[in-house]
């Protein structure tokens, strides 16, 4: 195996996220730890939408590589892999780091694997509550590209940090095959573990756009292993403009996740995860907010406890403090009507009124820096309050692929040329 540590980068340029994934909390581990909320990704009672066609992920690693495949939205020169073990496990120790070019499956390409650094060491101890950077290493990066990563942890029963809806087939395989081009004995699940972002030393001119949403940015429903949720859409649509400056984005949707509370297994919300998924990233300048049907639908259930519940006030400040966020580091931020649910399980017409007015300031306020109508988008013109037809993933929530390429085609191009 053509095997090299590669060397530091050299030249001018900009760090930027060409890819990332928000961590989650993992769910409490005792009766009683929260409240026992129901994740956005399940269907209608008569409709179920195609699983992935993977184990779920892990809930510990014990002497085990764990291989995963992320795909660029920006090329660059250079490469650093980002690492996280935010939600407070016990620190990990991470033995061997490797990133390579995919072949197919669970195998890399042959001459393309390089070892990743940290601190120029090959061991690192990812410390708990942190998040770290490898050291920049010379990697040839086109856009689109799959990069495979893999880690080896030598220890036993360590619970991860995750990005649970990884829609990306990632195998785990006993002992350290982080060298080989062919897992032995591999095992398929479709998440994230540890790994939070990759960067890339591109063009001067290059930057990053953010999605931060719910399961419909996260691509719960799309197609596995095909890479249609609308933020990659919405990359590719941008990578075909050749008059526009490099523009990356990276998919920070966790499925279930809300604008304004916590929820166990669904994600810190959006308020307390902004600094982590979004000022953190490398190369930001938009945020894109697709958020709040969440905090409509779940405290619209029946037996909900009234600390679950949200008004469209409630909704509509937590927007503006967000706005806040972004204008204070000097982000632009797009605000993204709220789409349909009406047809399934979680509909009533309070949550309707609740979300019309939410669009309706979301349109009008003129407190975003821009608007981007997904509802319009989406929407059956012959029943508003409804999902149409050819994008429903069969849950009347989720957009199918042809409904995420939908969403990303509602983007103006236009509004991330400056």
């Amino acid at each position: 195996m053509n095997e090299s540590t590669g060397t530091s980068p050299a030249g001018q340029g900009a760090w930027i996220a060409t890819w990332g994934t928000a961590q989650q909390l993992a769910p409490a581990a005792e009766p009683g730890g929260g409240p026992e909320l129901p994740d956005d990704t399940l269907p209608a009672p008569d409709a179920t939408p195609e699983p992935v066609e993977a184990a779920a992920a892990p809930t510990t690693v014990s002497a085990q590589t764990v291989r995963m495949v992320a795909r660029t939205t920006l090329g660059g020169t250079a490469v650093r892999v980002a690492l996280s073990n935010s939600f407070g496990h016990a620190p990990v120790r991470i033995e061997a780091a490797r990133i390579a070019r995919l072949d197919s499956g669970a195998a890399i390409r042959a001459g393309s694997m390089r070892t990743l650094t940290f601190g120029g060491r090959d061991v690192v101890v990812l410390p708990t509550g942190a998040q770290i950077h490898s050291d920049p290493i010379e990697y040839d990066v086109p856009a689109q590209t799959d990069l495979v990563v893999s880690l080896y942890i030598p220890d036993e029963k360590i619970t991860p940090t995750t990005h649970q809806l990884g829609l990306r087939t990632a195998w785990l395989a006993p002992g350290d095959q982080t060298a080989t081009q062919s897992l032995r004995d591999a095992t398929g699940f479709a998440s994230y573990l540890w790994l939070a972002g990759i960067d890339v030393l591109a063009q001067p001119t290059a930057a990053t756009i953010v999605a931060l949403g719910d399961s419909i940015t996260d691509g719960a429903a799309t197609t596995p292993d095909a890479d249609t949720p609308w933020p990659s859409s919405l990359a590719r649509r941008l990578a075909e403009r050749q008059d526009l400056p490099p523009r990356a984005v990276i998919n920070m949707g966790i499925a279930g996740n809300r604008v304004l509370r916590e929820t166990d297994g669904f994600g810190a919300s959006a308020l307390a995860r902004f600094d982590r998924d979004v000022l953190a990233r490398p190369g930001v300048r938009w945020v894109v907010l697709a958020e709040g049907g969440n905090d409509i639908a779940f405290g619209s259930m029946p037996g909900m406890p009234d600390s679950e519940r949200a008004t469209a006030a409630d909704i509509i400040a937590g927007y503006r403090m967000l706005i806040g966020r972004a204008h204070l580091h000097g982000l632009r931020i797009i605000g993204c009507t709220l789409t349909q649910f009406g047809g399934t399980f979680v509909f009533t017409e309070e949550g309707e009124r609740m979300r019309q007015d939410v669009n309706r300031w979301i349109r009008g306020s003129g407190e975003f820096d821009a608007v981007v109508d997904l509802d319009v988008a989406t929407r059956d013109p012959a029943e508003p309050t409804r999902l149409r037809t050819a994008f429903d993933s069969g849950d009347g929530i989720h957009p199918n692929d042809a409904g995420n390429k939908a969403i990303a085609d509602a983007f103006d191009l236009e509004l991330f040329r400056g």
